[in-house]
């Protein structure tokens, strides 16, 4: 783990790790890279090439959504997808949102598309399941404080009309393979396995 101020040269230090892996016959393929932005996955690629070349394309680099979209395309099908599964972009989940709650007959101001977007996401990156979310006691309390009491169901709808089109929004690139990790340890090992060297770039601009 390398700790240091935006600047001081993790990505550099990260880049040539995997360089000198390389140089010195680690199989690029046994090489894990995430990032939390394209633009770091690209620069760390960019900079890679440099060293060592072409050789370097079988290393698994991106982002965290990139590489477990990656994942899921081969493994959707463990948990109930399709590996060509869709994915929604935020427009996409928003009219869905907006669909469910004309169909739920739910006043729109109240429950606006982007609040319960963002209250949804912010669940689904805290590793809270729709059945969860309604299970709980403190996010109940929470909804009911602020008038917003069928956040839950709305969420539970969602959830199930997204897996009935075969689909997955953004942030369950992340949920998703989450419940595939911990619902299938053969996957898990599988990965566990393959990647013998992972590293994580926080970039700074």
């Amino acid at each position: 783990m390398i700790v240091a101020g935006a600047g001081s040269g993790k990505t550099r230090v990260i880049t040539y790790r995997v360089a000198h892996l390389i140089q010195k016959g680690v199989d690029p393929f046994q090489i894990l890279v995430l990032t939390f932005t394209n633009k770091a996955a690209k620069a760390m690629r960019e900079r890679i090439y440099g060293v060592v070349g072409t050789e370097a394309k079988n290393c698994w680099m991106g982002t965290f959504h990139s590489v477990f979209a990656k994942i899921l395309r081969v493994e959707a099908e463990k948990i109930g997808y399709p590996n060509n599964f869709t994915i929604y972009d935020t427009d996409d989940s928003k009219s869905l949102i907006r669909s469910i709650l004309k169909e739920l007959q739910l006043d729109d101001k109240l429950y606006n598309a982007n609040f319960v977007y963002n209250r949804i996401s912010s669940a689904k990156n805290n590793l809270i399941s729709a059945s969860e979310y309604q299970q709980s006691e403190q996010i109940q309390a929470e909804d009911h404080s602020t008038g917003r009491g069928k956040i839950g169901e709305i969420y539970q709808t969602y959830t199930q009309r997204c897996f009935k089109a075969g689909a997955m929004d953004f942030d369950d690139l992340l949920f998703k393979t989450n419940v595939l990790l911990k619902e299938h340890p053969d996957v898990l090992y599988k990965y566990q396995n393959r990647f013998k060297y992972i590293m994580v770039d926080e970039y700074q601009d």
